[in-house]
């Protein structure tokens, strides 16, 4: 049912065992049974300033190794719910083990004023992890997806809207007049209002770009960049609520005066989850000796799959996950 590799202790389950599957980057609760985990998996509380919590403390799941073989997730004997849970296979149990999705804490810098919640009209910037995914790669199996370097640095939004100037982090929309946020100063030193304020009276549509900065002060400058960038991956037609075609999407990035992720030709799909990871292993295209995070495949238009929805989806690099995966 799902694509991914665990190692658990010789003889805890034994073949035709149903288990509990807790993905990588939930965050379990501190249960005494789980202890053996505190060493390199508890993470403190994240609260503000005024002590408010943001994300209690507990148990994050993360890539490892073990016994020379690369273990993502955690298998959990069914004993773990509560009686009478239902125990039918797929069954999702989140909150009944009050499992959340970890969210490292905002890097200096990233923080600061905000209007409010990431607006509705714009698609989030996540995309879904192909070990999910295995029905739709037997679906489209022989379609060709367009491949792009996954960047490791922070989600970047802009968008113009009804004349409206907007800038949102991943999961905030953010006062753009702060530039004590890096965002938003990134934005004002690459004029990015006033030239998707162009192209909207170009191409008579309302649009968002969304990027990934990366560069001094972000995510640890894995590319060993000089300056901060922007590297597009999305031009969503809001108009129409819809991703510009990948073809058309490359230009206007360009007109924007802003380069893409790193491009890395098309893929016929054939290919099954363990197939497309090791597709995702090597370096990156930034830097030679960074590996990349991973890569993301999408069809050169935007449209929908039955399971999935937005048809893309990214394949995350276990070298990568492995040698920087420790927030």
């Amino acid at each position: 049912m799902l694509g991914w590799w665990v190692v658990a202790k010789k003889g805890a389950h034994v073949p035709g065992d149903k288990v509990i599957y807790v993905e990588v980057d939930a965050l379990l609760p501190e249960w005494p049974e789980l202890e053996f985990l505190r060493k390199g998996c508890w993470r403190p509380a994240i609260t503000t300033g005024t002590g408010e919590v943001l994300l209690r403390a507990g148990f994050r799941i993360k890539t490892i190794r073990l016994r020379g073989q690369v273990s993502q997730g955690l298998c959990l004997g069914i004993d773990h719910l509560p009686p009478g849970a239902p125990v039918d296979e797929g069954t999702d149990v989140t909150e009944l083990l009050d499992i959340v999705k970890y969210e490292p804490p905002v890097p200096v810098g990233l923080g600061g004023r905000i209007r409010g919640p990431f607006p509705g009209f714009v698609p989030k910037t996540d995309e879904t992890r192909v070990q999910v995914l295995e029905a739709v790669l037997a679906r489209q199996r022989g379609r060709t997806f367009h491949v792009t370097e996954k960047l490791d640095g922070t989600s970047f939004t802009a968008f113009l809207r009804a004349g409206e100037f907007g800038l949102c982090s991943r999961n905030l929309w953010l006062d753009e007049t702060d530039h004590g946020n890096a965002l938003c100063r990134i934005a004002a030193e690459l004029e990015v209002e006033p030239r998707l304020r162009a192209l909207r009276e170009r191409e008579g549509f309302d649009v968002a770009v969304q990027a990934e900065l990366i560069g001094p002060g972000i995510q640890g400058n894995r590319y060993a960049l000089r300056r901060a960038a922007l590297r597009v991956f999305n031009v969503v037609d809001l108009d129409r609520g819809r991703l510009v075609d990948h073809a058309r999407a490359r230009d206007l990035a360009g007109a924007l005066g802003l380069e893409t992720v790193p491009p890395l030709g098309e893929l016929a799909l054939d290919h099954d989850v363990d197939a497309l990871v090791e597709l995702a292993a090597g370096p990156s295209a930034l830097n030679a000796n960074t590996p990349r995070e991973g890569l993301v495949l999408r069809p050169g238009r935007d449209e929908d799959d039955p399971d999935l929805g937005r048809l893309s989806f990214k394949v995350i690099n276990p070298a990568f996950l492995l040698r920087y995966d420790d927030a």
